[in-house]
């Protein structure tokens, strides 16, 4: 086979020279020159012997990043490229499969017109299934082990497994066992696979934990992650909810509209507040997953119904999440958290012109139906963003000392409401003032007095007394023993 003009890609296989395919045999043979991305590959000791070889490692020492490496080998390689005799670049595996360059060469040399010919080659990931003993359908993430290194999640579902490729130093084996470990238990069983496709091939199954301890890591190490099981993942839960949601479905959840499930999703709402109350990391989970149900359920709807679908939901709060944190995912410099609010409210201003909204006030997106208090403290928090708040807290304590005359001074009940909510209100920017939250500490007081109030019942059933029956000096006096009581076993 006589080399091409233009730019040939040729695959050198797993490692194993036997391995390599007759048609990549023949156009070494026929070759006088081979440039390789890198020569740290076991069949290039065996090559054709007079064959010019040339390889790009020196720009692995030479850069700064992987990025920068690649983007050089392939500007390189399109130069080759445009001479008369064109060039043979070759690369380990397959030059299609977990490869950087080529793909990014064939895509420049195409827009430029240069002939690009691929010469395939036997990609280690057959050699690692061999040496799992597994097939990898119905389905296994193929995972780059370089970005996943750089990730705080991973970003692959957990109940499928995964081959993470790139493993090439115990250095990165760290970087991805703690990213995974955001996820998995740190005794989560996972396989190393050193150097398939060649007689050197290893395969040690070990705990999570020990990835970066395996002396045998190198350029050729893959690891395998088995899954966590049946129903870890948003999109297995989805599936469920869907299913529910079928003609063969449940009656009762084919039934329910955004209306019908209103109530559901308030009720669940609050049950999460009631888990956070109770400092209960079980029950928050649990009544999360209901929440849960509710988001998906309302997301299923509108799918049916063409409005939109789960993955139109997350697209649009992740670009809203990173459009409005520049500070963290472009290049603003914010310093406090009192800045990181300007700025947000500054980009929301800035969005609701692009949407031609000029005429929303700030307030205007504070849902109604939220509680008075949560209502009230978040009026007060977005003026605050925008400079309208006291300058110190005697200012707010002054206001509540004045609303508090003014309720005094009220000469009809329609007067007194008005200037009690003005009271109420003042009371909630006091809370804002001391960074607590006015709805949790009007919950956590209502769930005291309720406590109490249970302890005064309980000493009147003691005495065989009714409520009614003792004087307000008695009960008094089991409420003071009752702060003493059930107040320390909250």
């Amino acid at each position: 086979m006589e080399p091409y003009p233009g730019i040939t890609l040729l695959g050198l296989g797993p490692g194993d020279a036997s391995l390599l395919t007759r048609q990549a045999w023949d156009l070494l043979e026929n070759s006088t020159e081979i440039y390789l991305r890198t020569d740290h590959h076991p069949v290039v000791s065996g090559f054709p012997a007079g064959l010019l070889v040339h390889s790009f490692d020196d720009l692995y020492e030479q850069e700064t990043t992987f990025e920068l490496v690649y983007e050089a080998i392939v500007k390189r390689v399109l130069e080759l490229g445009r001479r008369p005799q064109g060039v043979v670049y070759a690369v380990p595996g397959h030059p299609f499969i977990a490869e950087a360059t080529s793909p990014e060469i064939a895509r420049r040399a195409k827009a430029e017109g240069i002939p690009v010919h691929v010469v395939e080659g036997l990609s280690f990931i057959g050699p690692t299934f061999t040496a799992l003993g597994i097939d990898p359908l119905p389905h296994t993430a193929l995972v780059d082990g370089l970005e996943l290194a750089a990730l705080h999640m991973p970003n692959f579902p957990p109940d499928v497994p995964a081959l993470i490729v790139q493993l090439h130093s115990r250095a990165v084996a760290s970087e991805v066992k703690l990213t995974l470990m955001e996820v998995y238990s740190d005794e989560h069983p996972v396989v190393l696979v050193h150097a398939a496709g060649t007689p050197q091939a290893r395969v040690e199954s070990l705990s999570l934990y020990e990835i970066d301890h395996s002396h045998l890591t190198g350029l050729l190490t893959t690891l395998y992650v088995p899954p966590l099981g049946a129903g870890v993942s948003l999109e297995a839960f989805q599936e469920v909810i869907a299913a529910l949601r079928a003609p063969d479905g449940c009656p009762w959840d084919r039934e329910q509209t955004h209306h019908s499930l209103r109530q559901h999703l308030l009720e669940e709402t609050y049950e999460v507040l009631s888990a956070l109350d109770a400092d209960d990391p079980a029950a928050l989970s649990e009544e999360l997953g209901d929440l849960l149900l509710q988001i998906v359920l309302h997301a299923q709807i509108a799918n049916e119904a063409g409005e939109f679908n789960m993955a139109e939901i997350v697209r649009g709060v992740h670009a809203k999440i990173v459009r409005r944190h520049p500070h963290v995912f472009g290049d603003v410099k914010l310093h406090d958290a009192e800045g990181v609010l300007q700025n947000w409210e500054r980009l929301k201003a800035a969005e609701r012109q692009a949407h031609g909204e000029l005429e929303k006030g700030l307030l205007d997106s504070v849902a109604l139906a939220l509680p008075a208090l949560v209502q009230a403290q978040t009026y007060q928090e977005r003026a605050a963003r925008v400079g309208f708040d006291w300058r110190d807290i005697q200012g707010v304590l002054d206001k509540v000392e004045e609303e508090m005359g003014e309720v005094l001074a009220a000469v009809n009940r329609e007067a007194r409401a008005a200037e009690l909510g003005d009271l109420l209100f003042s009371v909630v920017n006091l809370a804002r003032w001391y960074r607590v939250d006015a709805e949790s500490a009007l919950r956590e007081a209502n769930a005291r007095f309720r406590k109490r109030f249970a302890y005064i019942e309980k000493a009147a059933r003691n005495e065989a007394r009714n409520l009614q029956d003792m004087t307000l000096e008695e009960m008094d006096a089991y409420w003071e023993a009752a702060k003493g009581s059930v107040d320390k076993t909250d």
